[in-house]
């Protein structure tokens, strides 16, 4: 980190004045441009005080194109001239260092993979894919909270346990699909598998958000059960039913016709993820469509918010007496060429 820090003045304590560094660069910059001006008009008017019959034996006196190089102290002159108005500005660098303080909430996303999942009412993709892709911006915008996945069909499974390695969980979440686990709905028993997961959390907040699109008929847990479990570790159940009311489209693989074209009703058991919700003191969500779908994890996202406190702090190392030295040693230089090896015959 770079800077200008100015200059301040103080009058009896009384009077405290912070100049910011850009004044002084601006002012040594217009400094800078008259004593140019000044010597250029200076030295174009000039004219020697001694007039000589014949210099031709002065100019065969002395190095020869010596002359020359007298360009070179002013130049030193007002290089040294900018170099202190720099170190007048008091430039400084600095580290930066941040610390954060956070209280974390622990979400564990439940995810349908059933074979009803495949409907494919979310064009031009099917609900698991959508929901898949929605999972993984929710858990984009998250920063430092813990977060697991648990995938269930006719039983359920942790994908991935809570952590905060948010690149490993999305690849986890990448590799689900359909046939990792035969084919039902048990919601009571992934419920039980998240609640499971969170009940030895030590985290501010537990939250579960649970996605499906079907009706319990696996599993030996109820999920009003599970519900109860979850209220009883003090944890909140958010529930998201997704697909469009009516007949949803559905591609088969048909073993003598190869694939075709299905229809097949939608089947959500509102009731019971709207209890789920209500009980743990969440919110059920209706799903209808993609931009849907997105809109819910992001009102989920708002909803479940964590703390971050910032702490700043920065040292900085000043860097004008580097300035204020070399603008010194330009000074000096200029003064002995001037007197010395470029000094001017009147």
């Amino acid at each position: 980190m770079f800077r200008w820090a100015g200059m301040q003045i103080s009058a009896f304590d009384l009077v405290d004045v912070t100049i910011p560094g850009w004044v002084f660069l601006l002012v040594g910059g217009l400094v800078i441009v008259a004593l140019a001006v000044f010597y250029w008009r200076m030295h174009k008017h000039t004219t020697s005080s001694l007039r000589y019959s014949d210099i031709r034996m002065i100019k065969r006196v002395g190095a020869p194109g010596r002359g020359r190089y007298r360009v070179l102290l002013p130049i030193l002159r007002l290089l040294a001239v900018g170099l202190l108005f720099v170190a007048l500005a008091r430039p400084q660098s600095g580290s930066q260092e941040r610390e954060l303080s956070t209280e974390g909430i622990d979400i564990v996303m439940v995810l349908d993979i059933s074979g009803s999942m495949k409907a494919e009412d979310f064009q031009p993709n099917n609900r698991l894919f959508v929901a898949k892709e929605e999972i993984e911006n929710f858990i984009s915008k998250r920063v430092s909270d813990r977060i697991g996945l648990v995938v269930f069909a006719r039983t359920a499974f942790t994908q991935c346990p809570l952590t905060l390695d948010y690149g490993v969980l999305s690849s986890f979440l990448r590799q689900v699909d359909f046939g990792i686990i035969d084919d039902g709905t048990a919601i009571g028993t992934a419920l039980a598998t998240a609640v499971n997961r969170l009940k030895d959390s030590k985290a501010k907040s537990k939250v579960i958000v649970l996605l499906t699109d079907g009706v319990n008929n696996s599993g030996e847990i109820d999920p009003l059960t599970a519900a109860n479990i979850a209220k009883t570790f003090d944890m909140k159940v958010y529930t998201i039913g997704v697909g469009r009311p009516g007949n949803s489209q559905y591609t088969v693989d048909d073993p003598i016709f190869g694939k075709r074209v299905v229809y097949m009703a939608n089947e959500i058991d509102e009731e019971t993820l709207t209890q789920i919700a209500e009980e743990t003191g969440g919110r059920y969500f209706r799903a209808r469509s993609k931009d849907e779908l997105g809109a819910i994890y992001d009102d989920i996202d708002s909803l479940e918010k964590t703390e971050i406190k910032v702490k700043q702090y920065v040292n900085y190392k000043e860097l004008f007496p580097k300035f204020l030295l070399l603008g010194f040693v330009l000074l000096f230089a200029e003064a002995a060429l001037s007197q010395t090896v470029l000094r001017k015959v009147p």
